[in-house]
């Protein structure tokens, strides 16, 4: 393989779990040695896919796939202007698919290449979300009897507004009954309204309720999804201190980070942050100054495993542990890059799960496996999974952006989702 070379670049679009997906297959000049990566940004599907065909494409042929820290290095900074999630989505697709075909060329599953196993299984959490408090507690015990032993509680999705768009995780959840939201003026305009303050004031008396009557056996996730103002998420996560949370995730959004330091001043329930963050630079000042306890990382809006495995390096010297995100709208090929980290990093903290369904699981042979609460990978080299580019075929995407985006408060007005 002396002379090995990218010899094309192909992005495939499907939607088998009925959310758009995008894959990119990195093709060689070494018959049958191709990669696959996830660079699936649902939400602008076709500006990623352009990005790919139309600059990273004729950026990569004819490149030694085996250099990926140089072509990562060179790519990101090819359009001058960087770290995008567009761009980034690209490039992780990209980076993921060079990270397969290594393991590939070395005869190694990638956990091998990024340090070896830490541990033999990867335990998960799953969403237990319900109406009211009886609701999520029925579904916490299903899980429970499933063997997981971590859950993330929510009372009517995010703010307590519900969600009938399966293009966010493939479910619809109801609204919540215990939150009455204030009124909304005449000729409001379209979108997913949700009352902030009133959803606030409903969430400690749902986890008062899930300690008296589960304990405190099982670890209890919850997510603001920076649907509050930060002052309120201040306040929520004191009410929330005698529950112990694993995590309180993403408290406000990324352009109030600097409300971090007052909840850390003023508790000491776990934070999760970094959802939306699109360069690993984000982070640094809050795991430098001990503001997080979970790097909450969407692998592919960073630009792959390889800025991923330099953030859980440079976490693990502060105490700072990983949380990567794992929603249903990334591929299996991105869920087990986040499980091959997983496998290879000390400072592991726990991994979202979104289970797979049948079709998913066709479309993408070898996905990872779970048992009693915990995935597995296989040890096939590389990432360890292909894609049947004919099933992949039956599942044509919808396109279009999905409607919980579009978040309103009681009075009409647009903000965070």
């Amino acid at each position: 393989m002396n002379n090995l070379e990218i010899r094309d670049v192909k992005v495939i679009l499907t939607a088998p779990g009925g959310i758009d997906l995008v894959v990119v297959k990195v093709e060689t000049n070494e018959p049958e040695l191709y990669g696959l990566g996830c660079a699936t940004f649902t939400q602008r599907i076709f500006s990623v896919k352009s990005a790919i065909e139309d600059y990273l494409r004729p950026f990569l042929i004819g490149k030694d796939p085996r250099r990926i820290e140089d072509i990562w290095q060179s790519a990101n900074v090819s359009g001058y202007w960087r770290n995008g999630p567009i761009m980034n989505n690209a490039l992780s697709g990209i980076d993921m698919a060079l990270w397969d075909i290594k393991g590939k060329i070395a005869n190694l599953p990638v956990y091998e290449l990024l340090g070896g196993k830490c541990r033999e299984g990867i335990p998960l959490y799953r969403h237990a979300d319900g109406v009211d408090e009886i609701a999520v507690e029925e579904n916490i015990l299903a899980l429970m009897e499933e063997g997981y032993q971590y859950a993330r509680c929510q009372m009517g999705m995010y703010g307590g507004s519900g969600t009938t768009d399966r293009r966010l995780i493939a479910t619809m959840y109801e609204k919540s009954s215990k939150i009455v939201p204030k009124l909304s003026p005449k000729n409001s305009l379209p979108g997913c309204y949700f009352d902030p303050e009133a959803y606030a004031k409903s969430i400690d008396k749902l986890f008062d309720h899930l300690r008296s009557k589960i304990g405190y056996n099982m670890e209890f996730i919850h997510d603001i999804h920076e649907r509050i103002p930060p002052i309120e998420a201040v306040r929520l996560a004191k009410k929330l201190e005698p529950y112990h949370l694993f995590f309180l995730e993403d408290p406000v959004a990324p352009e109030n980070i600097e409300w971090l330091q007052m909840i850390r001043q003023q508790t000491s329930t776990p934070i999760g942050m970094g959802e939306l963050f699109t360069n690993v630079n984000e982070w640094k000042s809050l795991i430098t100054n001990q503001q997080i306890d979970f790097i909450r990382c969407h692998i592919s809006s960073i630009g792959g495993i390889t800025p991923a495995k330099k953030i859980a390096t440079f976490s693990e010297l502060y105490g700072v542990r990983t949380a990567w995100h794992g929603p249903g709208d990334i591929s299996p090929v991105g869920v087990a890059a986040n499980l091959h980290l997983d496998l290879s990093s000390t400072n592991f903290g726990i991994q979202e799960w979104t289970p797979f369904n049948d079709a998913l699981q066709e479309v993408f042979p070898g996905c990872p496996v779970v048992e009693q609460g915990f995935a597995y990978v296989n040890d096939k080299p590389g990432l360890g999974l292909d894609i049947d580019e004919v099933k992949a075929r039956k599942f044509p995407i919808s396109g279009g952006i999905p409607s919980w985006t579009l978040a309103r408060t009681p009075d009409g007005t647009a903000v965070r989702p």
